[in-house]
């Protein structure tokens, strides 16, 4: 269980999380609560690194619950992974675009996404996701979200990753798509109206990888 003590993140904080398995062991990381990007003052970035190293045979979930994006906010986030030979990971980001019951709207936000695996020092997947500016109102339009405020991508390196499409595709409805990329990478993006039904789209997709219950802190 990993906490952050300043109770959220703001513009010039720097945050590296780090996390190493031993060869066949098999570790499950999450956060206590949500994230929160707050508010950055101009000129202002926070950056968050998360580093994982998967070692021979081993099993590593990265399952961080949702970060909640505030207005202004203004961030930048590198997850790098190593995974070695019979390595697993399973890693997730949830992203929250403001708490529309709150009547938070973002207008003017940034953050920069960045995502690296390495299996056996081959590059395998890369992703990077970047937005800016009146983010909602992007998001609005259909070929973007559709009015979806919540989203989430998630990443697993497992043998045999072909064979578990067709139920993560089911499990993610309608709005979510799921590939393989390359040998044995499988790779998600699901969209949600809010944050409650983007979990409970991602609770079951995410138990099924998992093959085993979730965190409590990710009750429903």
């Amino acid at each position: 269980m990993i906490l952050n003590t300043s109770g959220g993140v703001t513009g010039g904080d720097r945050f590296a999380i780090s996390a190493r398995t031993g060869a066949g062991s098999a570790i499950t990381l999450t956060t206590q609560a949500a994230e929160r990007l707050y508010r950055a003052e101009p000129g202002e970035t926070a950056r968050i690194d998360v580093d994982l190293h998967v070692a021979e045979g081993a099993s590593l979930h990265w399952l961080p619950q949702e970060t909640i994006l505030y207005n202004h906010a203004n961030a930048a986030r590198t997850l790098t992974a190593h995974v070695g030979h019979g390595g697993r990971l399973l890693a997730v980001e949830p992203l929250i675009f403001g708490r529309r019951a709150m009547g938070e709207r973002l207008s003017d936000t940034r953050l920069c996404d960045s995502w690296k695996i390495y299996r056996q020092g081959e590059l395998v997947f890369a992703d990077n996701l970047r937005l800016s500016g009146p983010v909602e109102a992007r998001l609005d339009q259909s070929a973007i979200a559709a009015g979806c405020h919540a989203m989430a991508s998630l990443v697993m390196l497992v043998e045999g990753a072909d064979r578990l499409l067709p139920d993560l595709r089911r499990h993610l409805g309608e709005t979510g798509g799921a590939t393989v990329i390359g040998k044995n990478v499988l790779f998600a993006r699901v969209l949600a109206t809010d944050g409650f039904e983007l979990r409970r789209r991602l609770v079951p997709a995410l138990e099924f990888l998992a093959a085993a219950p979730l965190p409590r802190t990710w009750m429903i």
